[in-house]
């Protein structure tokens, strides 16, 4: 089993950033393996993809998000982040970190609203 914890959501303002970090742990569980993932999902929509790296550090990233957010990961923390920079209200909902691996994992989600 694979555990995440997603942190760092927050009330932001339009404009603003937020950095959230998604820490992976698990018994026999080799991060640097895995592709990882930040969803959301806004109320009354269906949750979509954000942004996601895979275990050669490929991303790619939603057509809403592209030269806003930056996803990263640090292997050795067993650590994904992203970094969302020039919030929009649109961009409120809550993340969630997935990782995957001939199958998926989900953490329970970071609320992030972007309101003034």
């Amino acid at each position: 089993q694979v555990q995440l914890v997603e942190s760092g959501g927050g009330l932001v303002q339009p404009g603003g950033s937020l950095r959230l970090s998604c820490a992976a742990s698990g018994t026999i569980f080799r991060f640097s393996i895995y592709t990882m993932g930040w969803y959301r999902q806004a109320p009354g929509k269906q949750r979509e993809l954000v942004a996601r790296i895979t275990s050669l550090h490929t991303t790619n990233y939603a057509d809403s998000v592209k030269g806003r957010f930056t996803i990263s990961r640090d292997n050795a923390k067993n650590t994904v982040y992203l970094q969302m920079n020039s919030l929009k209200p649109e961009d409120t909902a809550v993340y969630y970190c997935n990782a995957n691996y001939r199958t998926d994992y989900w953490g329970q989600g970071t609320q992030v609203t972007v309101s003034s």
